[in-house]
């Protein structure tokens, strides 16, 4: 939106926008209250308005005065000119609300507190707002936060959000509903093909490089397919909450895969979205805060989707969730086309309709290195993969109750994980992406031996505890900075094809090492030289990088996301 003329925020000729700006961004959550009622307890959006439902009989002035608010907003935003600022407000509200309703049958809070959070979202609104918050804000924030608060990295955790949730709806959120339909285990797990379709994303990946969108092309290349993939998700989603699995197991199964298409789709376009939207010395804090995102939007969305089926079936559940392709779109219409983004040149005949599909890759392979960068993408997680997958029957086997495992695996590691990734971070910052990569590598080897040390000492909470916190501090820090490396590796003209075919070769060995066969070695050779085992195999992926980085194949590897603009992702420290 426009920024305020006046070097003062309060100024008159700055008041009006910071007026729309914090009632239409921040207070977004006011007024679709009614349409959310209609949704979730039968009632009209309107009567709830003037006191149906309440106790009392009386009119909800809360909800009044949010209306108010929208209106307000939209007027503001409509005089100025500015009707992008206007539907955004009103695209805003409606995610917002929705999340707030979730949030509050999630938790049971009562249906009356609704009006009155909504209220208490406007004052955060206002007290956020530029109109309070001086504009050197972030001058008063530690070094190794401000990072996190700049425009990109930002973007990136929005963008990371809608990443996330197509994976869920596939994920154990299908799995549960499938199973409450009285699907047999079997077929159940067949429908973990639909993830398959992820490992094949770099084959139409450079569709999105090549092909321009008709009148959305306007927008600029990355945005106009950030709208296109984020509906074409949003309709896979709402045609897989019609299936009837009981009835059509196929169909549901074609249902899932389509999701699958689509949302791997969409992840091409955000990681090029996102890379491009970095700087070099962004990438680390860039792609920790795409993690939290991701992250956030997997886990809200199963859990939304969980809490929504109980009380209003799946088919209302899976629309809802729908929605979470959102907010990639909207940062998309807000932060613009990214500045690093280059045109691959013009395609028109076959011949260069072909050198559109294999440039991407021959001009990859033709660097320095290539080959071994590869060896090593396809070989680093190789030991982390194995010893995840019998976790649980680790546990199982040492008589972890359920409770202890959610308090320690789930809690602990869960937000062992965030600190992970916030620390990742600023590891890429202070010691460079070589050496954080490297250091990330030997933890997650590391966390591999604690889990045999665990096995050897039997069942201890503190124990489990110091594991998981250790394994997922380990896990966050090397996701943030070994993709920021994977990102530095694209070139600014085939970002998408390139990043497509390094995060497909990153997890293509994970699908081939199945939970049978690291069972059928547990069963061999026990859980303690299980582990052993699997810190020995993540000793190759840690040797190939440290004798690449001495022979110099890191920095001769690199593609202009890692050098073009602000830093160098091969100086041994990046800029705040």
């Amino acid at each position: 939106m426009d920024q305020p003329t006046s070097a003062s925020p309060a100024g008159a000729s700055g008041l009006l926008p910071n007026l729309a700006r914090g009632f239409g961004l921040f207070a977004l959550v006011s007024f679709l209250l009614p349409w959310s009622g209609t949704l979730f307890e039968g009632i009209n959006g309107f009567r709830l308005m003037m006191g149906e439902g309440r106790e009392n009989g009386a009119p909800s002035i809360p909800l009044i005065l949010a209306l108010a608010v929208l209106t307000v907003t939209f007027v503001l935003n409509v005089a100025q000119g500015r009707i992008r600022g206007a539907a955004l407000a009103i695209i805003g509200y409606s995610l917002a609300q929705i999340l707030l309703f979730i949030t509050m049958f999630s938790v049971g809070t009562p249906l009356a507190a609704g009006p009155w959070i909504s209220i208490g979202a406007v004052t955060v609104a206002i007290v956020l707002n530029r109109l309070v918050l001086p504009r050197d804000w972030r001058e008063v924030l530690p070094d190794g936060v401000k990072p996190y608060t700049e425009k990109a990295p930002l973007a990136a955790f929005f963008v990371g959000v809608s990443s996330g949730f197509p994976f869920a709806m596939i994920g154990a959120t299908l799995t549960t509903r499938l199973a409450q339909d009285g699907i047999t285990k079997s077929t159940v797990t067949a429908f973990a093909l639909a993830f398959l379709v992820y490992n094949l994303k770099f084959l139409w990946a450079w569709v999105v490089d090549g092909v321009r969108i008709p009148l959305l092309g306007r927008l600029g290349q990355r945005v106009s397919w950030l709208i296109v993939a984020g509906l074409f998700v949003m309709a896979a989603v709402a045609n897989l909450a019609f299936q009837d699995p009981s009835a059509n197991i196929f169909q549901t199964a074609v249902a899932a895969i389509l999701v699958g298409v689509a949302g791997a789709t969409f992840d091409i376009v955000i990681d090029a979205y996102r890379i491009e939207l970095l700087e070099p010395r962004q990438l680390g804090v860039g792609s920790g805060m795409s993690q939290y995102g991701w992250r956030i939007g997997s886990v809200l969305a199963g859990a939304v989707a969980l809490v929504l089926a109980a009380r209003v079936g799946w088919e209302i559940a899976y629309l809802a969730c729908a929605a979470f392709a959102l907010p990639a779109m909207i940062t998309g219409l807000v932060v613009g086309e990214p500045k690093r983004h280059r045109e691959p040149g013009g395609r028109k005949g076959l011949r260069e309709s072909w050198s559109a599909i294999i440039g991407p890759f021959s001009e990859f392979f033709r660097r320095k290195g290539a080959l071994l960068v590869l060896l090593f993408i396809l070989l680093h997680k190789i030991g982390d993969t194995l010893g995840q997958l019998v976790l649980r029957l680790l546990l199982d086997d040492m008589g972890y109750t359920n409770d202890e495992i959610a308090i320690w695996d789930v809690g602990v590691g869960f937000w062992a994980f965030l600190a992970g990734i916030f620390v990742g971070g600023m590891l890429y910052s202070w010691l460079g992406m070589k050496r954080s990569v490297l250091l990330s590598l030997i933890l997650m080897g590391v966390s591999n031996a604690s889990f045999a040390l665990l096995a050897a000492a039997g069942h201890t909470n503190l124990g489990l505890a110091a594991t998981m916190a250790f394994e997922n501090f380990a896990s966050g820090i090397g996701g943030v900075v070994v993709v920021a490396y994977f990102s530095a590796l694209t070139d600014l003209r085939f970002t998408a094809s390139q990043y497509a075919l390094i995060s497909a070769a990153a997890s293509i060995v994970g699908r081939f090492l199945t939970g049978t066969t690291a069972g059928a070695m547990v069963e061999s050779i026990g859980f303690v030289n299980f582990y052993w085992f699997t810190t020995i195999v993540a000793l190759p992926g840690i040797i190939l990088f440290w004798l690449m980085m001495r022979a110099g194949l890191i920095d001769a590897s690199i593609g202009t996301a890692g050098t073009e603009g602000e830093g160098d992702a091969r100086a041994d420290e990046q800029p705040a």
